[in-house]
């Protein structure tokens, strides 16, 4: 077909085909962005320039990476929100970033269709429940004995109010019927160091970030906080079978689009996402995040998030949590 009649076809959809089917044959037409709500270097930073660099080659189109931190994630969040909804502007984001749009209290039910479009899952990785080696105890049910025995005399530290790691811990104290006195830091270095010297008596922390630390001896891995164990960590058992049965808490990341992206749009892009995730290379790149590939489709994606977030709401609310 020469130049200027695809031109004319793209200037006049409405006129040519069906809005849904020409806005996934033109995909994608120009650059593509993905947005990431918080500043570089985190996880979920690496985790979208992992995804962009595999789109860039699918889709032989430009992809690039949009840091818009602040607020909470708001920033970014908003701006994905206002874009137009031809795949064209992506974002990835964490569990946190959708419980601030979401709210804390959950005093209505919350659809992420309401406010966003579920494309994938990227991943969902455990925590480690991690603890200082003189606090003596060495399972599950031996850390919950010894708050029983002690209450609100264990600390733990987590990277901030309302983030997914202390929301895991609240969780886990809420499950096994203890109290335990929560210190928030400014991220999760902090807090480890404070961990090493005893400030603090444990933390729910991402595994990269205390591996070192328990090579050195200076901490201990009593359980992972998934459902199942993980490739990453194959010796380490989960908290619900090591004394807390039915435990389960996860830190996930996500693709999403602006709302109202047609079905055929988003399926294709779910679809191109799991080829990307579904490779060894990519298993190798996530594997120093404590991550693993895990794709789902839309349908999938979205009962996925919005049990999470009526979980995480409902702790809070229980809990009695003031989000900062």
């Amino acid at each position: 077909m020469p130049l200027r009649r695809r031109h004319l076809l793209a200037a006049v959809p409405a006129l040519a085909l069906p809005r849904a089917g020409w806005a996934q044959d033109a995909f994608p037409n120009r650059t593509v962005s993905i947005v990431v709500p918080f500043p570089p270097g985190g996880g979920t930073d690496v985790l979208a320039r992992l995804l962009g660099q595999h789109f860039q080659e699918a889709w032989r189109q430009s992809v690039v990476i949009e840091n818009r931190g602040g607020a909470a994630g708001r920033i970014g969040l908003q701006q994905v929100q206002r874009a137009q909804p031809d795949g064209h502007t992506l974002m990835v984001t964490s569990t946190g970033g959708i419980m601030a749009l979401a709210g804390a209290g959950g005093t209505r039910p919350f659809a992420v269709r309401d406010e966003l479009t579920p494309i994938t899952l990227v991943t969902a990785p455990a925590y480690v429940i991690a603890v200082n080696p003189s606090l003596g105890v060495r399972d599950v049910a031996g850390l919950i004995a010894l708050a029983k025995a002690r209450p609100g005399a264990l600390a733990f530290g987590s990277s901030g109010t309302g983030a997914a790691s202390h929301l895991a811990a609240e969780l886990f104290a809420s499950m096994a019927g203890i109290e335990m006195l929560h210190v928030p830091y400014r991220g999760t270095g902090p807090a480890l160091n404070d961990l090493i010297g005893g400030r603090i008596q444990l933390m729910f922390a991402p595994p990269q970030t205390v591996a070192a630390a328990v090579q050195a001896g200076g901490v201990l891995n009593l359980a992972v906080t998934a459902e199942r164990r993980t490739d990453l960590l194959p010796g380490l058992p989960t908290a619900a079978e090591s004394g807390l049965p039915g435990y389960s808490a996860v830190g996930w990341f996500g693709l999403f689009g602006p709302k109202g992206m047609s079905q055929a749009l988003t399926e294709r892009i779910s679809a191109d996402a799991a080829r990307g995730l579904n490779t060894a290379d990519t298993r190798t790149r996530m594997a120093p995040l404590g991550a693993e590939p895990e794709p789902m489709t839309p349908d999938d994606f979205t009962r996925f998030v919005d049990a999470d977030i009526a979980k995480w709401q409902r702790v809070v609310r229980e809990r009695g949590i003031t989000l900062e």
